[in-house]
Order: C-alpha cells, then structure tokens, then sequence
C-alpha cells in the first residue's frame, strides 16, 4: 500500500517531527525514541534497543512544539527497521484535556507548513 493510500486513510494527516520520546509499559522501565511524526490522534516512533509487541499499551511523553504532553496509547503498528530500531506507531486512548488541547491547536496551526489538510 502507497503512502497516498495510508494518509487516505487516516482521520488526521500527520506532522513531521524529530524529537526525543520516552515510552514504558506502565510500571516498567522507561526507554527513549525519537519521533517522526504525530497527529491529535497518535504518534510513530523510532524505538531503539528494546522490542515493542503489537497490543502493548505505554505510557509515552513527547514534546508537541515547545510543550511537553503525556499520554497512553496503544501500539498499533512495529516494524524492524534494523537489528536494533522498530517503527512504532500509537494511537492515543488515553490523552487529558489539556493534552488533546495543544495538540489539536499545534496541529491546526502547523497542517499546512507540514503541506496536509487540517481544516
């Protein structure tokens, strides 16, 4: 499946990004990532040193602009990259209000220098 096709799909286009994240199960050892990119709805990852199951749920902490947000997901796609990196996507179950709100607004605001259609 294209790219095209994917972003077809989805009910938010994504915006690029390149940030370190931290992610756990919850109550285990935390490990970092840097992001990709992330939408109001979920966030992809590169995931070094460690292997994420389809399923999992974690608690992960990333940066949205300048503001840090927490949230849960649940991981919804891993792919190896390499020996060491996965692809990791997560879709957002849970996010607090004031999480979704500065992610729908930094979303808003930056859909179109990121060339998707956030309206």
């Amino acid at each position: 499946m294209g790219n095209e096709q994917a972003a077809e799909r989805r009910k938010y286009p994504r915006i690029p990004s390149s940030d370190v994240v931290s992610f756990s199960e919850r109550d285990a050892m935390e490990h970092l990532g840097v992001s990709k990119d992330f939408s109001p709805g979920g966030i992809r990852f590169f995931a070094t040193g460690c292997e994420i199951d389809m399923g999992t749920v974690v608690e992960i902490n990333f940066y949205v602009g300048k503001t840090f947000v927490s949230a849960v997901g649940k991981v919804v796609h891993a792919t190896d990259v390499d020996a060491l990196t996965q692809d990791v996507g997560i879709e957002f179950v849970e996010l607090d209000s004031v999480a979704t709100a500065i992610l729908k607004n930094y979303y808003h605001e930056n859909a179109a220098k990121a060339g998707t259609d956030a309206a």
